[in-house]
């Protein structure tokens, strides 16, 4: 049997962790309701309409999804935000998830994203934070990248993380997964981000 070393661990339970990663081939994204949870194998009616069935992994982690004030969202914090870019360059915020402390970095980029057709993930510190005409303005400054300037309009939804466990997991509840696809079809996954009292996910 192939020995991983350390750091591929830690890119392989990364790669089943975060929710916002650029996407490999074999990631899919999985957004949509509950319908059951049966041992390790949760059934979920697809934003898209058809029920798929996720295999959780037997140490699997739940993120609870809940409600952050865009008041509270200040310089240095790291974020990701998926958003359209605008005529003049920047780009307009569909939601912004704030990560806890102890995920920073996680999925850090700018690239496409599959919330809305075009649209875009950028997940970076706040280098700048200024009040706009049409709402708050980010300047988002990704490792290794160029400034990315997002403004984000009054109503957009603004999230973060709490832990959670299994008992998110009903029927009806919300959820969010980023899935990896096995050879045979299978969908795998390490964590789901599940919509707290009602929440949907909006990433």
């Amino acid at each position: 049997m192939t020995r991983l070393t350390i750091p591929a661990v830690l890119a392989l339970l990364l790669l089943g962790a975060a929710p916002v990663l650029a996407q490999p081939a074999n990631v899919v994204r999985v957004r949509g309701t509950i319908e059951k949870l049966d041992g390790n194998e949760l059934s979920v009616k697809s934003r898209e309409g058809p029920s798929v069935k996720i295999k959780l992994a037997d140490n699997y982690a739940v993120n609870a999804v809940v409600p952050y004030k865009l008041a509270e969202v200040g310089k240095g914090q790291f974020i990701g935000t998926a958003a359209m870019k605008q005529p003049d360059g920047s780009f307009r915020a569909l939601e912004v998830l704030v990560f806890p402390e102890a995920m920073r970095g996680t999925g850090e980029g700018h690239y496409p994203w599959d919330l809305q057709p075009e649209s875009t993930m950028t997940n970076a510190s706040i280098a700048a934070l200024v009040e706009g005409s049409n709402g708050r303005e980010l300047t988002l400054e990704p490792k290794g990248g160029s400034p990315v300037k997002v403004v984000v309009p009054p109503g957009t939804p603004v999230v973060t993380f709490m832990p959670g466990d299994k008992s998110l997991l009903t029927p009806g509840a919300h959820i969010f997964a980023g899935t990896t696809k096995a050879a045979d079809g299978t969908l795998g996954a390490a964590r789901v981000n599940v919509g707290k009292d009602g929440l949907v996910p909006p990433m």
